[in-house]
């Protein structure tokens, strides 16, 4: 691991430093499409990213990071303040998921009926199933004729590793404004060779992927949607489990895995949580199953319904 040193004279060289990052370490507001992608700023601060080392070669460049985080977060933080905690629902699932998927078509129909009864969708704002959420959210309030159209476009490019992958988003973007609903993105620079994706309205990109890791978590007061997904998948699983089991924010949100087969027999996450609370080792999870995209969103809603005070953080 590298490691760093802080003395007095890093500080006091920041200033100079600071001219030469490619980034603004005083951002007043969160990225959108047009900041990461108009003029390729995005694989500028990669490329910058991947130069000055992943965990920083030097303290300039980590206070630097840092600074720039700090922003994003009291930004998305502002932002967040306008929206009901129980209206902000966060969807998981993998970066791998393709475009021409049954399952990504049913996460963008999701995240379009939860948009549509005013639900703010976050994800962590890559490719995938993160697309899907935030496509769902773009295209809310147009028609099923229009989504499916919108799709069949897209089906041309399934993996962000095709060429058009991005530019066939940003299309749909243009011949589909969307001007009345918003989503949350939050992706990091540590896999920034998976591209953010644009149809997310607000981007919270940060550097440091664990205070974007526990952010998702943390501000989907309203409940989690675990898709088909791997390691990283798992990970926020447990994660939101021992959040929940604490109460770690005064309540537990719930947590609803759809796809029964995956969940149940590729990936056997579901019963296992089950046993854990018959068991007693987890307690206050509100768990859910389904196939169903109906349920999914009668879930929610039926959370939201029941009120109750967000404490305060």
């Amino acid at each position: 691991m590298i490691t760093t040193k802080l003395n007095f004279e890093d500080i006091a060289a920041l200033g100079d430093y600071l001219q030469y990052v490619p980034y603004d370490v005083s951002r007043k507001e969160l990225y959108n499409a047009d900041d990461l992608y108009s003029s390729d700023y995005d694989t500028t601060v990669y490329t910058h990213f991947l130069d000055t080392g992943k965990q920083a070669f030097s303290a300039k460049e980590s206070l630097a990071r840092c600074l720039h985080d700090h922003c994003i977060s009291h930004a998305m933080n502002q932002f967040l303040a306008d929206f009901n905690p129980r209206c902000i629902v966060g969807i998981m699932g993998g970066h791998g998921l393709k475009r021409t998927d049954s399952m990504f078509r049913q996460i963008v129909f999701i995240s379009k009926q939860l948009t549509e009864h005013g639900f703010l969708m976050i994800s962590g704002g890559g490719p995938g199933a993160m697309e899907a959420t935030h496509l769902g959210a773009w295209m809310a309030g147009r028609t099923d004729c229009d989504v499916e159209s919108v799709l069949h476009r897209l089906s041309a490019y399934p993996t962000f590793r095709d060429e058009g992958w991005l530019e066939s988003a940003l299309e749909v973007m243009r011949d589909y404004t969307q001007t009345r609903y918003k989503s949350l993105g939050i992706p990091t620079w540590l896999y920034g060779h998976e591209p953010s994706t644009p149809f997310a309205t607000h981007i919270a990109k940060y550097f440091d992927n664990s205070i974007r890791e526990a952010t998702i978590l943390t501000i989907a007061y309203g409940g989690i949607v675990y898709s088909p997904g791997s390691a990283g998948t798992m990970q926020e699983v447990f994660q939101e489990a021992v959040q929940d089991h604490y109460l770690s924010y005064g309540f537990a949100s719930p947590m609803v895995f759809i796809g029964t087969d995956f969940w149940t027999k590729d990936i056997p996450v579901y019963p296992l949580l089950h046993h854990l609370m018959e068991s007693g080792h987890y307690n206050n999870l509100l768990l859910t199953l389904t196939d169903s995209s109906d349920e999914v969103v009668k879930t929610f809603i039926e959370f939201r319904d029941k009120g109750g005070d967000i404490p305060d953080e």
